[in-house]
């Protein structure tokens, strides 16, 4: 769980209990401060792990949000919406461009990790979903394979494998991982092990 200062969990607090102020964090997200953008994010991404249904309507503003140049603002929008999910995979699937460049993205890791997690939480809900953002998780791994969020990542692709996948899209993944499962060391090893044996499951 990301830390809080106290002025943050009453901000939470208050965006639960009222839908008014809920409104002001998402319209901040498109202000022209960029401290207000990061700051409205990292709220909101504390709400949706608290109460991820009252942030439903706004989905739309999230995913808008994946347009603003800041990379926090960006990284605690794609957690939210990877809450979302479940939710209202539809509009969640508007959001896969702006994960597809942050993915890519070459000065933040946390970006990149969340592009991943969101992605992969995507893609595991339905065959098509997974055939959609199966090129983007790939070309992730092969960009990032050795990368400091690398095994973080691999976690996400875990419960990718997990989902409900194309059985194109499994073959592919137990491809794509079957070189680390036979090769590689310690965790990366073990979790490529898993990945694989999910696949052929």
């Amino acid at each position: 769980m990301k830390t809080q200062t106290p002025e943050e969990k009453k901000q939470v607090e208050e965006a639960i209990a009222n839908p008014a102020a809920l409104n002001e964090l998402i319209e901040a997200l498109s202000g022209g401060s960029r401290r207000g953008r990061q700051q409205a994010a990292k709220v909101i991404a504390a709400v949706a792990a608290a109460n991820s249904e009252i942030l439903v309507p706004h989905a739309a503003a999230l995913v808008d949000a994946l347009e603003r140049p800041e990379a926090q603002t960006r990284w605690e929008c794609l957690d939210t919406l990877a809450q979302l999910v479940p939710l209202d995979g539809r509009t969640c699937e508007k959001a896969v461009p702006g994960a597809e460049t942050a993915l890519f993205d070459e000065d933040s890791g946390p970006l990149r990790l969340a592009a991943m997690r969101f992605l992969c939480r995507l893609g595991a809900t339905t065959e098509k979903r997974s055939e959609k953002v199966w090129p983007l998780i790939d070309e992730g791994i092969q960009c990032w394979h050795g990368d400091l969020e690398f095994q973080d990542m691999l976690i996400a692709i875990i419960d990718f494998s997990q989902g409900k996948l194309a059985p194109e899209v499994k073959a592919a993944l137990a491809d794509r991982m079957r070189f680390d499962a036979t090769n590689g060391r310690g965790m990366l090893k073990k979790r490529a092990i898993q990945i694989v044996e999910n696949c052929e499951k």
